[in-house]
């Protein structure tokens, strides 16, 4: 059989066959028993009882149950009821039952009975996934099929063909046990193998070797795309950014590259992707708002994403000293009269009304402008060019809607340092 252990770093690891009892399981069992002291690994195996075909499935955990303790090998059993859940999640009975056979899985990872966990898909397997995705109207990362290593799920017959897995079961006498429901046509993957590629087989008989060397072409091709669009992506405390401009493909990968750096792992959808692309041909200052409380926001050269979740700050008693916002550090502090007032950001003291907060922008805030006239706070991070994402996040010193300082950018004209301040203060970040 064309299988290779060489490349899946099994050397001093526990790795535990999914076992389901069929014929595939069977001979994936048997070959890693046979492999375990050449690739120095200790063989164990995991059972779901997914809980659809009822009394059928728990015997077919009990022959599991009976060939593990005969082969000598250490089982872990569980028992899901995939029915209940599919209905509940309004998810098909396929996506189901894989759902809660992967969180067993995790599971058994989790507990320490094993580092990996391997599985008995097959070039056919592949195959099939690959239509699948195809029909769906899957890019090229669908194109890619079953991985060989994904995490701790390993598939050493990926490239095997189920042909030569019917051979090995032969050869070696296995017993195994048959899943009826494997011949029903109604689910979308038995439809494949039952109607579809069977048919396509007899006019291009080599076509799962075909499907196999595309998946393995789209997987070089992905890998190489991603690379070139993390080029593009930058991390900095809570925010990821795009820099522009960028071909629409690369522009797609950052934008999925972005959002998982800021924790969405997959919650999104083709529509949140047309709507960030649409970004990159507006001006600044435009927002689209995303799932999770995720926004993107165009600033100049950039597409930038973030958590639209500022930290609670409630309003503070103005007063010198030091606080923190944002997990930032701020001062208020008496400083003699410098020589160059330009060189930080000063007020006088003795002009700030005594019931003045600190506090971030709220709507209606306006600040009185050197030379006369007024000013809202919203222009005002307009002409300074603050990035949207940034404004909730700076302090202001404020006596209800007037504003007499900006930490880091400009003080009113009321809060202005003169000959005659004696009581002169400097306001300082970081």
């Amino acid at each position: 059989m064309l299988v290779n252990l060489e490349n899946l770093n099994l050397n001093n690891k526990v790795v535990a066959v999914a076992l389901s009892g069929g014929s595939d399981s069977m001979a994936l069992l048997y070959f890693m028993l046979k492999a375990q002291k050449k690739f120095s690994f200790t063989l164990k195996a995991v059972n779901v009882e997914h809980g659809i075909r009822k009394h059928a499935s728990i015997l077919d955990s009990a022959f599991v149950k009976k060939e593990c303790a005969k082969l000598g090998v250490q089982l872990l059993s569980f028992s899901v009821d995939a029915i209940s859940y599919s209905k509940k999640n309004k998810l098909t009975l396929e996506e189901g039952a894989r759902l809660l056979r992967y969180d067993c899985f995790n599971k058994a990872i989790a507990q320490g009975f094993c580092d990996l966990i391997a599985t008995a898909h097959h070039q056919a397997d592949n195959a099939e996934t690959v239509l699948l995705n195809l029909f769906r109207g899957s890019g090229i990362k669908g194109l890619k099929g079953i991985d060989c290593k994904n995490g701790f799920i390993i598939r050493p017959f990926i490239k095997t063909s189920k042909k030569e897995i019917n051979e090995y079961v032969k050869e070696n006498n296995i017993k195994y046990v048959t899943d009826k429901t494997n011949f029903c046509d109604k689910h979308f993957r038995n439809y494949l193998r039952l109607k579809v590629l069977p048919t396509v087989k007899k006019r291009f008989p080599e076509v799962e070797d075909s499907i196999l060397r595309l998946s393995e072409i789209a997987r070089q091709e992905d890998d190489f795309l991603d690379q070139q669009a993390k080029k593009n992506v930058t991390k900095k405390d809570d925010f990821t950014s795009i820099s522009l401009p960028l071909h629409p493909v690369l522009l797609s990968r950052a934008i999925i590259i972005a959002l998982k750096l800021l924790g969405v792992k997959k919650d999104w959808e083709m529509v949140n992707i047309t709507d960030v692309l649409s970004l990159s041909e507006k001006e600044t200052g435009k927002v689209v708002t995303l799932k999770n409380g995720v926004k993107a926001i165009k600033e100049y050269d950039k597409i930038v994403f973030y958590l639209d979740k500022p930290l609670p700050f409630s309003p503070i008693k103005f007063s010198t000293g030091e606080f923190e916002f944002n997990k930032t550090a701020y001062s208020i502090f008496p400083v003699s009269m410098p020589t160059n007032l330009k060189s930080g950001i000063f007020i006088d003291g003795d002009k700030i009304p005594k019931t003045a907060v600190i506090r971030t922008r709220l709507n209606g805030d306006y600040i009185k402008s050197f030379g006369g006239g007024t000013k809202l706070i919203s222009d005002i991070f307009i002409d300074k060019k603050i990035p949207q994402k940034d404004r909730d996040f700076i302090p202001l010193i404020a006596d209800g809607n007037e504003i007499y300082a900006i930490f880091s950018i400009t003080i009113s004209e009321k809060a202005k340092v003169t000959n005659q301040t004696k009581n002169l203060l400097k306001l300082t970040k970081g």
